[in-house]
């Protein structure tokens, strides 16, 4: 019998988000279910191209409002196009950031009104809520490194520019939501951790909030 889930998967930059959702999609198809995979901001022509806009182009700059709002407009889209199709299929989806992403760098860390961005959001998802998020838990500074081995061209996104001390506003902030949703949210600790080690606490996790596939796996 087929369950529509979505699965969220959200950090600071560096956190290892990309490597790990592609762990579990690769995990999870092992079972025989349905997986998507997909990203924000992104996830269709429409909400690449505001990716490209809004983490790119240096020659625009962007009043803090005007930020959330394209955050907003990419989600919307890939909601509308992506995730409510892939769900309404009785698929998991896997996205790595959604919401909280939005109100961590552009609320807590940007200092954002976090209530006008969660009401925006609303209108953007249709209220949609991830049924379990993944917060890779990393300390800026070895975020930092990562990022900079991962772009020895010495090039960061407008959000990478902004730097270690952004990125720990940014962690407390994921911190703070975690703390409010902690049915949704499974602060995954990651320090001094493999790749390996961190799938395996990960699946450990989806295998107990969702039963079915438990079954399946065995």
């Amino acid at each position: 019998m087929k369950k529509a889930l979505f699965v969220t998967f959200e950090g600071v930059d560096g956190a290892g988000k990309s490597t790990q959702a592609q762990m579990l999609l690769k995990k999870i198809k092992e079972c025989g279910v349905s997986v998507v995979l997909t990203r924000e901001p992104g996830g269709t022509r429409l909400a690449e191209k505001i990716r490209n806009l809004l983490l790119y182009d240096e020659e625009i700059k962007f009043s803090s409002v005007t930020e959330v709002l394209l955050y907003a407009a990419s989600r919307a889209q890939h909601v509308a196009e992506v995730i409510q199709p892939a769900l309404a299929r009785g698929e998991v989806v896997i996205c790595e950031r959604f919401t909280d992403s939005t109100l961590a760098y552009q609320g807590f860390a940007s200092g954002n009104d976090l209530e006008m961005i969660r009401q925006i959001d609303k209108v953007a998802t249709g209220g949609l809520v991830p049924d379990l998020t993944f917060l890779l838990d990393l300390g800026p500074v070895e975020g930092w490194a990562r990022v900079q081995e991962r772009n020895n061209n010495g090039k960061h996104d407008r959000i990478e520019a902004k730097g270690s001390s952004f990125q720990e506003k940014v962690r407390q902030g994921y911190l703070e939501i975690a703390a409010n949703n902690q049915e949704r949210v499974s602060i995954i600790n990651c320090y001094g951790l493999g790749e390996k080690e961190i799938h395996h606490k990960i699946w450990r996790v989806f295998l107990e909030k969702f039963s079915f596939l438990r079954e399946a796996n065995q």
